[in-house]
């Protein structure tokens, strides 16, 4: 859902319930969505949770939510117990981003959306032309967040946000849902029954926060109301394009473009930093995987998301504005090549590292502790990987002549704890 790493489930039209590949920013869990028993209240819980809302109400009324809101809103307001187990035994993300593709692209997700594309392509098409973001990039997050509307998440928001926010882990960000949530209500766009989504707060078709949905849906279909949990589409696709039309969509570039690399490329020139003309990329030997020369698009920078044994690919400032929605590089990889695919392009040509896996989040932290004790400060071990990690990584990796592609693989992890 935009702005926030949570995961629902991908229903597909036809078929068993696939889960769909939505993980968290790089390094941190993926939350899975599949239903064990669903636990169960105790009498304790409620009256736990009921006293947290009676402590909370003059706080929302603070923030400009009415009495009568807050009656309507938690009127037979029940402990959300499944939300609680949930969002305590999230299961660590430890998907290689080529497993991660084969999920998010598969046949079945593609074949349900030439079907989506078939049956809304008139809407798809004028909501292009009102906000100028590519309609099979839209198409592409519709069947990330909820596999085109088939499972849009059915727990009552508001219980599930207050009973979140009571619990605490992360109350200051579910109580701040919580109270965009309840805005929502008291903006009538929809009743408080019929809000409904994931476990965590994501709503609709396309998965929205309750934070997001007030700084980005829109009235696509003229009635009065941002409505993205019926089965009419039309406002939830409109939302998103209006966000990423927000977050910088550019009409007209690509997300990004696979590549191949030269012999003998200084990988020390790739990552989402460094940025270059595309004259300056085609001086340097790349060409598309195709074999030709690279079309003009203005800026990029050169992404390795499995290192220098995976695909390579150049990404534009549509990638960030994609990653607005999820900040996970899989994640904008996977919306982007989706779109690429429902458009009619080819598979990623590019091999992988096949049989590799990624590294545990101990691991992550032990790498970190290893780089910065080895002289490459990481800026701290908090087992995320991200851009001081990569640099410290680069620089060790040249320092003991390895290829400095950042890639935080076992193998890297081994020659750090070997020494040598």
């Amino acid at each position: 859902m935009a702005l926030a790493a949570l995961l629902v489930t991908d229903m597909a039209k036809a078929g068993p319930v696939e889960v769909s590949p939505r993980p968290a920013a790089r390094g941190a869990a993926m939350v899975s969505d599949t239903r064990p028993a669903e636990p169960v209240a105790s009498p304790e819980d409620q009256a736990a949770l009921e006293a947290w809302v009676a402590a909370f109400r003059p706080r929302a009324e603070a923030a400009g939510i009415a009495p009568a809101t807050l009656d309507r809103a938690f009127r037979g307001l029940r402990y959300d117990a499944d939300a609680i187990a949930r969002d305590r035994n999230q299961a660590e993300f430890s998907r290689t981003v080529w497993d991660y593709l084969a999920s998010a692209v598969s046949e079945r997700r593609l074949a349900n959306g030439r079907a989506a594309l078939a049956e809304h392509g008139a809407l798809l098409r004028e909501i292009e032309a009102r906000y100028g973001v590519d309609r099979h990039v839209v198409l592409a997050v519709w069947g990330m967040e909820s596999s085109y509307g088939s499972h849009r998440g059915d727990h009552p928001l508001i219980g599930a946000l207050a009973t979140l926010a009571h619990d605490g882990r992360r109350g200051a960000f579910f109580e701040e849902q919580l109270i965009a949530a309840l805005q929502i209500v008291q903006q009538r766009d929809v009743e408080p029954q019929a809000m409904t989504g994931s476990w965590a707060g994501a709503m609709g078709h396309t998965q929205f926060i309750p934070t997001s949905y007030l700084a980005f849906a829109v009235d696509f279909t003229g009635d009065g109301k941002r409505d993205i949990w019926s089965d009419n589409p039309a406002d939830a696709l409109a939302s998103t394009a209006a966000y990423l039309a927000k977050s910088g969509w550019e009409t007209g570039q690509p997300w990004g473009l696979e590549v191949t690399l030269p012999a003998g490329f200084d990988y020390a020139g790739s990552g989402k930093a460094l940025r270059r003309p595309t004259a300056e990329w085609r001086g340097l030997g790349l060409r598309t995987a195709e074999g030709g020369a690279l079309p003009e698009h203005g800026e990029a920078a050169l992404l390795l998301p499995g290192g220098a044994r995976g695909a390579a690919f150049l990404i534009y400032g549509n990638f960030r504005a994609i990653s607005r929605y999820n900040a996970a590089d899989a994640y904008v990889i996977g919306v982007g090549h989706l779109a690429d695919r429902l458009r009619g392009g080819p598979p990623i040509r590019a091999s992988w590292p096949e049989g590799e896996r990624v590294l545990l989040s101990a691991e992550r932290v032990e790498l970190q502790e290893l780089l910065t004790r080895a002289g490459f400060d990481t800026g701290g071990a908090d087992g995320m990987v991200g851009p001081n990690t990569i640099r410290a990584l680069r620089a060790w990796q040249q320092s003991v002549g390895l290829i400095p592609d950042g890639y935080a693989s076992p193998g890297v992890l081994e020659r750090l704890r070997s020494g040598v």
